[in-house]
């Protein structure tokens, strides 16, 4: 472990170790892919999101390229989530009625026999404002109801923007993972159906299909980098909540690459670190953290890792980073004022630290021994995936306007 000015750092010494027992990705085989990547094409809203090259950014970095997913962008929601909810629902749903994998498409999610078969369903799912919008939308998209709790703190934003999906919301006095409880418990007790990206033991299927949902991003991103003529990613940065978008699209990467895959840096907020705590204590097993989990990186500020997602990050991740809310700011600044004609991206504060991290490393001499781990040059070509857009506008304009969050 090493540390400086707050930025943690654990280096996993098994990720590329071949004599090392790895926990399977079968979930990310290109068949399980394809078969998502057709589900969200069958979407009328459906698009692919930009993949934006910042050239005059990884110049002044020292990098080859800088590539930046934008997320903001997809089905009109500002955020990923809805690409692994949507999935998810359309799954339950599928096997709910008996309907093929293969005919499992939005038109067949929103016919009359479909809705027969299924009757009256309620969608339960806790949130910070993303998965539950996603939630939201996908269940009024096939005529069903959703309920979605929101941990103390949440951006009344997040909250309306929820509500006007058609979903019955609220804040509750607890924080993310006890209002995950208090989903669970809703659910029991009226009959819906629990829809979480946090996995426990006996709830497995449902986070796994989440995680499949976000494949899709991934198998875009392959796609585009082809068609702009370049070579694969040198290096991938993936943010991490719970650690199933992580563990998502880590395992894409593994599924197809094996050995040869990119070099992979998980990043969370110093306040909601499960991921980096489980890391750090070294037994295998995840371990939580507990408290207000406070930081602006609402998107991440969960405490209880995925289980699921856990064993990949545990077994493949090369680098696990824990930062403090300053990083966040200083990559939403530096995504929202681009160098000469750089694509601006409008990125939340769980989108953007991916940006505020690398530009630390590369820039501030005390993180060379973090970039010489990291084997970071002139040759290497970066991935960041930014998850969310300004969905909580307020707090963005906090720090792109006021510098809320300055960087030491």
């Amino acid at each position: 472990m090493s540390v400086s000015k707050d930025i943690k750092w654990i280096e996993n010494l098994k990720a590329r170790n071949s004599g090392f027992i790895s926990s399977e990705v079968d979930f990310s085989s290109s068949d399980n892919v394809a078969v998502v990547r057709k589900f969200h094409k069958s979407f009328p809203q459906y698009d692919v999101t930009p993949l934006h090259n910042l050239s005059n950014l990884s110049k002044s970095l020292g990098l080859s390229k800088v590539w930046v997913k934008d997320e903001s962008y997809r089905f009109g929601l500002n955020a990923f989530k809805v690409t692994g909810g949507s999935y998810a629902i359309g799954r339950y749903i599928c096997e709910k009625v008996n309907t093929k994998l293969e005919d499992l498409t939005y038109s067949n999610l929103v016919s009359e026999e479909t809705k027969r078969k299924l009757g009256d369903t309620v969608f339960v799912t806790a949130t910070d404002g993303n998965h539950g919008r996603g939630i939201a939308w996908a269940a009024r998209e096939i005529g069903q109801k959703s309920v979605v709790f929101m941990p103390k703190g949440s951006a009344l934003m997040r909250l309306e923007n929820i509500r006007k999906e058609g979903a019955e919301a609220q804040i509750t006095k607890y924080n993310y993972d006890d209002s995950v409880r208090l989903a669970k418990e809703y659910a029991e007790n009226n009959n819906g159906i629990m829809v979480q990206d946090t996995a426990w033991e006996g709830y497995e299927e449902i986070p796994i299909w989440i995680m499949q949902g976000y494949t899709t991003i991934a198998d875009e991103i392959e796609e585009q980098i082809s068609s702009m003529g370049f070579d694969e990613p040198t290096h991938i940065i993936l943010q991490a909540g719970v650690g199933s978008f992580a563990a998502a699209i880590l395992g894409f990467y593994v599924a197809k690459y094996k050995g040869k895959r990119p070099i992979s840096i998980v990043v969370e907020p110093d306040k909601a670190d499960c991921i980096y705590k489980s890391a750090l204590i070294n037994d295998g097993k995840p371990h939580p953290v507990t408290g207000d989990l406070d930081t602006i990186m609402a998107g991440l500020a969960c405490g209880e890792p995925n289980t699921i997602g856990w064993e990949i990050l545990r077994d493949y991740a090369d680098m696990f980073i824990s930062c403090p809310d300053y990083v966040a700011a200083r990559g939403m600044r530096i995504l929202a004022n681009p160098i000469a004609d750089d694509s601006r991206v409008i990125s939340g504060e769980s989108g953007a630290v991916g940006i505020g991290l690398i530009s630390l490393i590369m820039q501030k001499p005390e993180y060379k021994e973090l970039k010489n781990k990291l084997k970071l040059g002139k040759d290497s070509r970066v991935l960041i995936i930014s998850t969310e857009g300004d969905t909580d506008v307020e707090g963005f304009r906090k720090v792109i306007w006021d510098g809320y969050c300055p960087t030491p």
